[in-house]
């Protein structure tokens, strides 16, 4: 599995970096995934991650990687399925920020219960929704950085296609996609992390 992810990854990257719509755009989309993956080498071996957890990363890091090479405005498939659902914008940045939220809230899992940071499953869920509007929060706050220092360079990084309620919708989708993950995944979690916990 390890090295059919690095492969997923690698090859995922290189073509995400051949000609992508424009190269700042590209450097910011694809920058947390480069950033996520220099942690896991990091920690692989002091803090190993259930293999759950690891496929959702990658899965996460491929969506950032489609983003940065067309940005999020303009990703083919979405713009097909535009007139089927009669969006008037490409809603692709609605997945990423999705994503946002159901992937870090099985890390935020992950890390609360092998630390025995919070024992009882409703505050630990409470904690990892708070953790996820937390950080979907600061990340519309840095893209509001990145957009006053860039000016209107930043729009393609922003991605707001002129929607005013960019900004609250992007963290309802990261808050939908926490609480669906907490929903579904836990007990697929549960016996991985059962399982890790045997093997070490």
């Amino acid at each position: 599995m390890k090295y059919a992810w690095l492969a997923i990854f690698s090859l995922t990257l290189l073509w995400s970096g051949i000609r992508p719509h424009d190269y700042p755009t590209w450097a910011l989309e694809v920058a947390p995934a480069v950033i996520g993956f220099i942690l896991l080498v990091v920690t692989r071996h002091s803090f190993p991650l259930t293999p759950l957890l690891y496929s959702l990363i990658l899965l996460h890091c491929v969506v950032l990687m489609v983003g940065g090479h067309y940005t999020y405005a303009r990703v083919p498939l979405v713009e097909e399925l535009n007139p089927l659902f009669g969006w008037e914008r490409n809603n692709y940045d609605k997945l990423g920020h999705f994503m946002q939220g159901f992937v870090p809230a099985i890390l935020a899992r992950e890390i609360l219960i092998r630390k025995a940071v919070v024992s009882s499953p409703g505050w630990r869920n409470l904690f990892i929704i708070s953790v996820c509007l937390g950080f979907s929060a600061f990340y519309e706050l840095l893209e509001w950085a990145v957009a006053i220092a860039a000016g209107a360079s930043s729009e393609a990084f922003l991605a707001t296609q002129g929607y005013e309620w960019d900004t609250q919708s992007d963290m309802a989708m990261a808050l939908l996609g926490c609480v669906a993950a907490l929903l579904l995944l836990p007990g697929t979690h549960d016996r991985q992390l059962g399982k890790l916990a045997d093997s070490r």
